[in-house]
């Protein structure tokens, strides 16, 4: 079901001449945790508990943290279909594994980066309105030369797609659609410093509430946007709860799937459903499991309510 396969090109044009930090848009964290490989070494993001659980009950532990790790269940292509238009990304290197190549991870190892992008890649030949946000956060066992590895295979890969930093008040879909731009990088690391066409992560501020709690959750999103910058950056709202060691123990047997996100689910819902966009209001707003609720839909309609501000007219 590709519903909205085509969201942001279907825009009325009072709203793609707007900029994109103004509009909604729907996010999925800690993206591409789709697929997770059981048999590769436990990933470098993990502290040294899970470590231990490891090497004490190898087969067992890594069964456990899969469960974890799943926090999305569809793969690219299908987040993209329903309308998912940021990815929240962590990427490393095999340690002892010879070469360059960079995998996502989110707990176990998953996807080699390559194949993640060339999926993107294909879906944006094909929807030539669509815009994403690749937004890579965490690095973890990479050396300079990873890095270059991977910069050089993003220009590769999306090559002309991919906009270079700029102003971000001047990024409208309009400015996106003359220019043929359909990619924005953003690069949490300095070795991207000089490359036009990475933005600096400090231009996608994303605040992380790390609670298990959803009233917690919601206070915090609530102070995070009243700070929301007036100028010079997009804005993630982390609509997440987070697991903690506790939480884990707990929910071994079920998994985060039911035992953190179904039970809180409607709560978080429906703070989201009564959010506005604009220049004080929600932006990118990112959530755990985007195929349980119609999340999507629900924060691409959001767009809608800039739509019944009356016009100012000029003094």
């Amino acid at each position: 079901m590709a519903v909205n396969a085509d969201w942001m090109g279907s825009l009325p044009s009072r709203l793609s001449a707007m900029p994109l930090k103004c509009l909604a848009v729907p996010g999925s964290h800690d993206s591409f945790t789709f697929w997770v490989d059981v048999h590769a070494p436990v990933a470098p993001d993990q502290k040294a508990y899970v470590k231990y659980l490891a090497t004490m009950f190898s087969v067992l532990a890594k069964k456990v943290m899969v469960k974890w790790s799943m926090t999305q269940n569809l793969t690219f292509r299908e987040q993209l279909d329903a309308g998912i238009r940021y990815f929240d990304l962590r990427v490393s290197s095999k340690p002892g594994e010879p070469g360059n190549e960079i995998y996502f991870i989110h707990g176990l190892f998953g996807h080699k980066v390559r194949d993640g992008l060339l999926e993107i890649n294909s879906f944006l030949t094909r929807h030539r309105k669509e815009v994403v946000f690749l937004d890579f956060n965490h690095y973890y066992a990479m050396e300079a030369e990873h890095h270059v590895y991977l910069i050089s295979m993003l220009q590769q890969v999306f090559g002309s797609k991919l906009c270079k930093n700029c102003a971000v008040e001047s990024i409208t879909l309009d400015y996106m659609w003359e220019m043929k731009y359909q990619v924005i990088v953003f690069y949490h690391h300095p070795s991207a410093q000089s490359i036009p066409v990475m933005w600096p992560g400090n231009k996608i501020p994303a605040p992380w509430a790390n609670t298990t709690e959803p009233n917690k959750l919601i206070q915090f999103l609530e102070m995070t946007l009243k700070e929301r910058a007036k100028q010079g950056s997009f804005h993630v709202t982390q609509a997440i709860l987070t697991p903690t060691v506790n939480t884990v123990a707990k929910g071994l047997v079920w998994g985060l799937r039911n035992y953190l996100v179904e039970r809180n689910l409607p709560t978080i819902m429906s703070w989201i459903e009564s959010q506005k966009p604009g220049v004080d209001g929600v932006n990118i707003i990112t959530s755990d499991f985007v195929e349980l609720t119609d999340f999507a839909n629900v924060v691409i309609k959001l767009n809608n309510l800039l739509l019944s501000e009356k016009k100012l007219k000029p003094r």
